[in-house]
């Protein structure tokens, strides 16, 4: 059995103050290879802190966080860096495109900062654009496309290193009904694919359409039904 994606046992993270503010409190959580799971909780119930920690942006107080197997804790920052630029991919709530580059060029740029070789870069973004139905926008300027298309872009600008993991951060909530049902319809695609997928939210309807939810309250997780 292949090992699991996420790994988190007993993981802690306070905040140095007087006294310590405790934002995930013994968190614990196993996600498979293709699992599609939504993280759940109001503002302020840690799922940042929580997106941090799974996407290697911030270390726990103590715990174990196990990405593809590798223990992460332990790994010195300059290794913890390339592990995320191989395995994960980030979309977030606001698309991140630079306006006076292609859709394309955004998408290469991803390969640029990950240090990804530059023999087949664009091609490989191109890949990436089919992937999620832009192959017709690739010569356009970010600001020439709507807001559905472009998340799009920035998803395959996540999925253009092929990692792991996607890791998104409230990803519908710049968009409209129509284009939030279009991105999500893209999720459901590529989890068909073998991605694994996890989703931060605090949107019902993003995270019905998950396959799995957790729910996080005072950084207590526990499962949703």
């Amino acid at each position: 059995m292949r090992e699991p994606v996420i790994s988190l046992s007993q993981v802690v993270k306070e905040f140095p103050s007087d006294p310590p503010v405790r934002a995930l409190a013994e968190v614990s959580l196993e996600v498979r290879p293709g699992d599609y799971l939504a993280v759940v909780g109001p503002s302020g119930s840690g799922k940042s802190t929580l997106l941090n920690v799974l996407g290697l942006l911030d270390r726990p107080t103590s715990g174990s966080y196990r990405l593809d197997g590798v223990e992460t804790t332990s790994l010195r920052d300059g290794a913890r860096t390339r592990l995320r630029g191989a395995r994960i991919g980030f979309v977030f709530q606001s698309f991140h495109l630079l306006s006076h580059r292609s859709v394309a060029d955004n998408v290469m740029l991803a390969e640029v900062y990950g240090g990804h070789p530059r023999k087949g870069r664009r091609d490989r973004a191109l890949r990436a654009l089919d992937r999620v139905g832009l192959s017709h926008r690739v010569t356009f300027s970010p600001e020439r496309l709507s807001g559905g298309e472009r998340q799009r872009a920035a998803i395959a600008r996540a999925l253009v290193g092929e990692p792991s993991l996607l890791l998104c951060d409230e990803p519908t909530g710049n968009l409209d009904s129509r284009n939030t049902d279009a991105v999500l319809d893209l999720f459901e695609e590529l989890r068909a694919q073998g991605l694994t997928i996890v989703v931060i939210t605090h949107e019902t309807e993003v995270s019905d359409r998950a396959d799995r939810r957790v729910r996080i309250t005072d950084g207590v997780l526990v499962e949703a039904p």
